[in-house]
């Protein structure tokens, strides 16, 4: 059974920064594009940022380019999000996502991922 679980939410403060994890199992998914989603209350999950297989590739939301680093451990099966400069509007409910497929290529569509996390809380504070 596959499971994806998120780490490393939490409440900080604007311009404070958070890392997120996200550990996979029940199958490798060394060569599987990941990726991470948010959903803030009253409003649709949004893509933020996906590596490739190969974790040659990424892929950021425009939102949160330049503060933002994904990044993927695939011997722990392991993706990560580092959140830097952290604003109010990036309070959400985090997801990590993986496709089943092999695929280099990050794609920000959430119908791209077959398996999803509980999710984690980020919460800024201003």
């Amino acid at each position: 059974q596959v499971q994806l679980v998120e780490s490393g939410g939490g409440l900080v403060q604007a311009g404070g920064s958070l890392r997120l994890s996200c550990a996979a199992s029940g199958r490798p998914f060394s060569s599987n594009a990941m990726g991470w989603f948010r959903q803030a209350p009253g409003k649709e999950r949004q893509f933020v940022a996906a590596i490739g297989g190969s974790g040659g590739r990424t892929s950021y939301a425009d939102s949160v380019k330049g503060r933002f680093l994904i990044s993927r451990d695939n011997a722990k099966n392991t993706v990560s999000l580092q959140m830097n400069s952290l604003k109010p509007e990036d309070t959400a409910v985090y997801y990590c996502a993986a496709d089943r497929s092999s695929t280099d290529y990050p794609s920000g569509r959430s119908r791209a991922y077959d398996y999803w996390g509980q999710g984690t809380q980020v919460t800024v504070s201003s």
